[in-house]
């Protein structure tokens, strides 16, 4: 610490105090405020909106607001705002993060100023990490908004679309980013105004933000549609692979970097193979012929999932479906898959059912999605780390904020064993000697597997006490595979002798209280009574809440006397925010606590940079089996270790939205002026424009202006005149008049195309509008979906340019441009195409069959996408072979497979009413 420091204290210490004056104005009054009636107290929300109407700000009205909320809660849950969660509010409602120890109630502290900024009536969002969080905080703070009179709804996956209309009206919205950025993309995929869910984006508050904002955000949200079924070509590709890398000079694998590539003599191995097999083009060069760039993606796709995804480790197979795992948080990532067939081919792998790939509808990247909030603002307990990407990307501060009463947790040094069998015993006696004890211990490790062979050592342990022998230490395992109970164990791993295995404790949500949860057990209770058809009263729940509390009373008293929760971490996790969670577990408002790792030098993150030096080192200096080393040095040099992945990570975010930046320009124009179309009721005027843009193209490309009338390409732009308006003009006769210009061509056929127009404007009649309008954003959807398959293969191989002294971002840039004006002279003449020469029918087509459409989020450590969603029912290919031509209207079977479907629907027939065939 500086002397300057010492004296005027540090920028946080600064800025804490100012909010701690204000802290006093609220306290002041808390008398006044609590004198309210309850009529008097909810009547406080309409006076501060009409104040609000007349001009006063929010942050004039916030010390009173602030006291309203802290009754409020007395009132309702029982808990009165601490002074420094008044403070961590104040750091929210500036747009700023709150980093809060755990245990210091982060969900209480956001109701004050959520309730603040929802008096705007503009709307609150309150992100959390994932469902079950986002269903209990909405329905445990909602007591307190609905007691002041706003609502609160809640966005939880599986919800239908006036459902997600109903929750987005509420005053306050909870949900995970996950439904929040897919529910904006789909509202850019909707043809009615009335059909879109959001309504804006005026201030969110986003808890476990480190979690959701740079482990999250090195990945994009993207809404993702089916092409097409080549699942045996993956089983036949898979088996190939298989065979191929039982010999390990085929591949060099990178652990460090996770890549996988084919060394020289597998390409060949490989190449002879396929071509053997006759999987290669006909007439081709080889395996790397461009006729063959599919087969070497899947080849590539199949190595990487044979040798980079391990089973129980990143994905778990279950009723035969390949479900992927978050290793930040050990969930289950239901519906999710990794995208350009990567999750096809770890399916193939498996011997599970192969889903079909899925091309790109739309997407955004986590950042860009929360810079469209007007303010933005956060919590979590470990953020001072990443202040500085928070402040670069999201312009937020953080605020360290003090806690309510002084920590006691001791955090011992790590102990570094030769081999995971040596660590794996001292785990085992640290945990049999706090059973013992009677002293609640938590384990936290790094994936499923680690867990459940952890388990099966506990189970098969041996032990003396009371002088019986007895085998098996009683344990409580939290994974994923055990996701519907996992808010139970936690609640119970504060108990006396509690044993609680946890894959990972990052975004549990769920305090380990010693000694129990009260609340947990009374709702335990309440469902016992229940199934056994006993309605309970709610004096017999006061009564029960009552014995509980006794109970837990007496049970924290022990664990408080064996010195606490123990926290014992079975390895290194490459973030230090995760290992920093799991610490913060313990030693919560006070309480005492210890917290240690135990290493080896087989595990991941010491044998990547460090194992070999490691396991010398401790030769050297004669380390017996058995005996482990401990030092402050090491811990720095983990820490180092850790640091260099997070650099990584932070880079690969870096550049994700340096590319992304690129882009979000082009998906607000698209976006904006697509939400501008659909709440129009009448485009003509723009469909008129469309018309004599491209007319102008048209003329100014087969007549050039400063070409001689002997260099104009007449026949070309009779022949395109034809293609787009539908005219036949006598274009070579007004090119063979004297003195003619190109102007006054274009002037005519301007004026014959809009007579066309304006005929079959009359043919239509009314519908004439719908008509353009569903034409129009059918054909944006298509151009933008195209747009995105081009930009995703730019970005590919745009790196390619380095080679060259190029900047690939630069290039990038260059390319990205020169497709968007692409884009839009496509659009304005496709549209234009459709609309001029289409065959109208006066008669209702049968509806098409419903689209699929999955939602897709890159994995968080690999770089790669996860896509998922939902899947409506749909033809089986079983049924769709047994439908008869006859099955469509006259004479669309003659449709062609690229031409678009006679429906109207702007899709290609053979992937709309032709999918029937």
């Amino acid at each position: 610490m500086s002397i300057f420091q010492r004296f005027f204290g540090s920028s946080n210490d600064r800025k804490v105090k100012a909010m701690q004056a204000r802290v006093l104005k609220i306290n002041a009054l808390e008398p006044k405020i609590q004198a309210l009636s309850d009529a008097e107290l909810r009547g406080k929300t309409d006076e501060f909106k009409a104040r609000l109407a007349k001009g006063e700000t929010l942050d004039q009205i916030l010390e009173e607001a602030f006291a309203v909320v802290r009754e409020a809660a007395r009132r309702t849950l029982g808990q009165r705002h601490y002074d420094v969660q008044l403070v961590g509010g104040m750091v929210l409602h500036q747009g700023g993060i709150a980093e809060m120890r755990t245990g210091e109630g982060k969900t209480l502290v956001a109701t004050a100023p959520v309730y603040l900024n929802a008096l705007a009536g503009k709307g609150v969002h309150v992100i959390t990490v994932n469902d079950y969080l986002a269903q209990r905080d909405s329905e445990w703070m909602s007591q307190v908004y609905g007691f002041l009179g706003l609502t609160t709804g809640v966005i939880v996956h599986g919800l239908s679309q006036g459902q997600r209309q109903a929750a987005y009206r509420s005053d306050i919205t909870y949900g995970t980013n996950n439904e929040f950025g897919f529910d904006y993309l789909r509202d850019n995929l909707v043809y009615e105004a009335g059909e879109m869910v959001q309504r804006g984006h005026n201030f969110a508050i986003v808890d476990e933000v480190d979690s959701i904002l740079i482990d999250e955000a090195r990945t994009p949200l993207i809404i993702s549609g089916p092409t097409e079924d080549r699942s045996e070509f993956y089983k036949t590709i898979d088996l190939l692979i298989k065979e191929l890398i039982k010999d390990p000079a085929t591949f060099d694998h990178d652990e460090k970097q996770r890549q996988v590539i084919l060394t020289e003599e597998g390409s060949e191995r490989i190449e002879q193979i396929l071509e053997e097999g006759g999987h290669l083009a006909e007439d081709s060069a080889g395996l790397y012929d461009p006729a063959n760039v599919s087969v070497v993606h899947h080849v590539n796709q199949a190595l990487r999932a044979n040798v980079l995804y391990v089973r129980d480790k990143d994905y778990i197979v279950r009723a035969g479906e390949v479900i992927l795992i978050d290793e930040f948080t050990g969930r289950m990532m239901h519906g999710r898959r990794l995208s350009e067939g990567l999750h096809q081919a770890i399916e193939a792998k498996e011997g599970a059912v192969i889903q079909p790939e899925n091309q790109t509808l739309a997407s955004v990247t986590i950042q860009n999605y929360f810079r469209l909030y007007s303010k933005l603002s956060g919590m979590t307990g470990t953020a001072a780390t990443e202040a500085q990407e928070f402040l670069d990307i999201y312009k937020m501060d953080v605020a360290e904020i003090p806690t309510n009463r002084p920590i006691q947790r001791i955090d011992d040094d790590d102990e570094v064993y030769r081999t995971a069998a040596e660590k794996n015993q001292a785990i085992i006696k640290q945990i049999e000697d706090c059973h013992r004890r009677g002293q609640p211990i938590l384990v936290g490790t790094v994936s499923i597997e680690k867990s459940e062979q952890l388990s099966e050592l506990l189970k098969a342990h041996k032990f003396e006490i009371d002088g019986k022998t007895k085998t098996g230490i009683p344990h409580n395992v939290l994974n994923a595979r055990y996701h519907e109970q996992e808010a139970l164990i936690v609640a119970d791993a504060g108990v006396p002798g509690a044993v609680t295995i946890a894959t990972n404790m990052a975004g549990r949500g769920t305090d380990i209280q010693l000694g129990g949860n009260v609340d947990m057990k009374l709702a335990k209770w309440r469902e016992e009574q229940r199934a056994a058809g006993v309605e309970v009263t709610p004096e017999q729940a006061f009564a029960q809440r009552a014995v509980i509390e006794a109970e837990i009373k007496d049970l924290k008293e022990k664990a408080l006397a064996a010195g606490g929760l123990y926290v014992l971490g079975t390895e290194r996790h490459e973030s230090r925010r995760i290992d920093n969670q799991l610490r913060g577990r313990t030693g919560r408002q006070g309480d005492p606590g210890r917290s240690k790792f135990f290493l080896s030098c087989e595990d991941d993150l010491l044998r990547i940079f460090a194992g070999d030096r490691l396991d010398a080192i401790m030769r050297t200096f004669g380390v017996q089996e058995g005996e482990a080393i401990t030092h402050k040095w090491l811990n720095s040099a983990i820490a180092t270790a850790q640091k260099r992945v997070e650099q990584r990570n932070y880079e690969i975010r870096k550049n994700l939205l340096k590319y992304d930046d690129v882009v979000n320009d082009q998906r607000k124009a698209v976006f904006e002026q697509r939400q501008e179309f659909m709440e129009a009721s009448d485009l003509s005027e723009v469909i008129a424009e469309f018309r004599r843009d491209t007319i102008s193209d048209l003329v100014q490309r087969h007549l050039p202006p400063k070409a001689y009338a002997e260099q104009w390409d007449v026949a070309g732009l009779a022949a395109q005149t034809q293609h787009l308006l539908g005219l036949d003009l006598p274009i070579a006769e007004w090119a063979a008049e004297d003195g003619i210009a190109n102007e006054e061509i274009e002037e005519r056929i301007v004026k014959a195309a809009d007579a066309r127009a304006e005929q079959r404007n009359a043919m239509v009649g009314d519908h004439m509008r719908n008509v353009e309008k569903s034409f129009l954003l059918q054909t944006i959807d298509l151009q933008w979906r195209e747009h995105l398959m081009h930009l995703d293969h730019l970005r590919n191989v745009i790196g390619l340019r380095g080679y060259g002294q190029r900047d690939p971002l630069n290039e990038f840039k260059t390319e990205a441009f020169s497709l968007f004006e692409k884009l839009l002279v496509d659009l304005r003449q496709n549209v234009t195409r459709w609309l001029m020469t289409v065959e109208f029918q006066f008669e209702e087509p049968p509806a098409p069959p419903p689209g699929q459409m999955f939602e897709v989020h890159l994995d968080p450590l690999t770089g790669e996408n996860e896509a998922g969603g939902f899947l409506p029912d749909n033809i089986s290919p079983e049924q769709r072979e047994a439908l008869p031509v006859t099955s469509l209207p006259d004479g669309w079977e003659d449709t062609g497979r690229n031409q678009p479907c006679p429906c109207g629907s702007g899709k290609k027939f053979k992937h709309c009413h032709g999918a029937l065939v």
